[in-house]
């Protein structure tokens, strides 16, 4: 499969610098490129890779003029024009065929879309409806009442718990667990007693949840996760929690129960939530932060406990002059006593 570079910018709607009819073979890494196929160069600290790189064609911003004698595509976002152009060489294929499989179990009262794939031992429970298009492949299992939308992907061993409501393109990666109950016990004496979780769980449109990754149910209410919002692998959320629109987040992450995140955020791995907070629009989590109060809008934190970026880069600067310190303050407390000393012999 080849395409002229002008069929390639036509797709992501770039503009050709250099040879139009140019044939591309396949795409590559920058620094894997070999001759005739196309890469991409969206991270400034790659730069050096545009000289070097053996690919034939390169997507570039449009503050790049030129790149030797390579030819160029320029577009406004190169990262995702490469993106579509990964697609132009690989298009999606079907996972499974559009059938329902003999081994699979469903409910009585369960409402079925169009061009449904349910793969191998599949089961789903009573008074469901699943829109069309959707699959559901081997072992995912649905609890009752479950609504699962439009075009929706279910990788295997994905568990819908009773109740939950899924929307439109969905992704749930391997193992992803939604609807578990939430982690609700009440004291009485020495002994711990569980709080029912009768909520539920919302998964709006669009959103993509990495592979055995958690969203308990809430105890009353909802935990809710809001459009394009896009989760990693590995992740918890907590029950009665809210994840807001466009909101990414990444691996190893855990959100303490009642933790509402606001829309356009970006969360670094491992970061860790205490509860009951509040996580303003458009504000970023470095990574291993741990995070015990509400965040403003549009502040970056960073650190444990997390503080305002630059005050915490300070902290981790003034850290590694510590040994350097400490070994100063040894020699001046030498040299005190030393004066000392002879302070009192003259005296």
């Amino acid at each position: 499969m080849s395409f002229r570079l002008a069929e390639i910018a036509a797709h992501v709607g770039g503009e050709v610098v250099g040879e139009d009819g140019l044939k591309i073979k396949g795409v590559a890494k920058i620094e894997e490129a070999k001759e005739g196929e196309i890469t991409f160069l969206a991270n400034p600290q790659y730069s050096k890779f545009l000289s070097e790189t053996k690919a034939s064609a390169v997507i570039v911003s449009p503050e790049i003029a030129e790149a030797g004698d390579k030819s160029l595509i320029r577009t406004k976002n190169p990262y995702y024009a490469f993106l579509k152009t990964i697609t132009l060489f690989y298009p999606p294929e079907p996972l499974i065929e559009k059938a329902i499989h003999p081994t699979a179990v469903i409910g009585e009262g369960t409402e079925l879309g169009k061009d449904l794939s349910i793969g191998p031992y599949v089961v789903v429970g009573q008074r469901c409806r699943i829109g069309d298009g959707s699959v559901l492949m081997p072992g995912v299992c649905v609890g009752d009442d479950v609504i699962i939308g439009d075009g929706c992907t279910l990788h295997a061993r994905v568990c819908l718990r009773e109740k939950v409501v899924v929307g439109n393109r969905v992704i749930l990666h391997n193992g992803v667990v939604v609807g578990s109950d939430g982690f609700g016990f009440a004291q009485e004496g020495k002994e711990y007693h569980k709080i029912p979780q009768v909520g539920t769980v919302v998964i709006e449109d669009d959103v993509e949840i990495g592979a055995n990754s958690t969203i308990d149910r809430a105890t009353l209410g909802e935990t809710r996760i809001k459009r394009g919002a896009k989760l990693d692998n590995l992740i918890h959320v907590g029950h009665n929690c809210t994840v807001g629109e466009n909101t990414v987040i990444a691996a190893q992450t855990g959100l303490s129960g009642s933790t509402h995140i606001g829309k356009d955020v970006r969360v670094g791995g491992q970061v860790g939530f205490a509860g009951h907070l509040k996580v303003g629009d458009g504000a970023a989590v470095g990574a291993q932060s741990g995070v015990k109060k509400s965040i403003p809008s549009g502040v970056f934190v960073f650190g444990y406990p997390a503080k305002p970026h630059m005050e915490e880069f300070r902290i981790q600067g003034a850290l590694k002059r510590l040994p350097q310190l400490l070994k100063e303050i040894r020699d001046l407390k030498e040299r005190v006593l030393k004066l000392e000393q002879e302070m009192g012999k003259r005296c």
